[in-house]
């Protein structure tokens, strides 16, 4: 995580979004006492957007722990694909 003043970021905005998005930094802009914006990567955006939409059903949660418990006591198996 990076952290820095809104002056430093102005300074060098390209370096500080380059690592967000190359480097999956999150990056915290402190404006102040008690204020500040956080920038994250639109793919990391997105995956925390797919995660919330995922857990977001309790349905949908206990699929998920099933599927891990199946994962971790090794009662899953592997299928090939089927391209048509």
């Amino acid at each position: 995580m990076l952290t820095t003043s809104i002056s430093d970021f102005r300074k060098d905005i390209k370096k500080y979004l380059d690592n967000v998005t190359q480097n999956f930094e999150t990056l915290i802009i402190n404006r102040g006492k008690d204020s500040g914006v956080v920038v994250i990567s639109l793919e990391e955006y997105n995956s925390l957007n797919a995660t919330q939409h995922e857990l977001s059903s309790k349905t949908n949660e206990s699929r998920l722990d099933s599927a891990i418990e199946k994962l971790k006591s090794g009662s899953s198996f592997q299928q090939e694909l089927i391209i048509e």
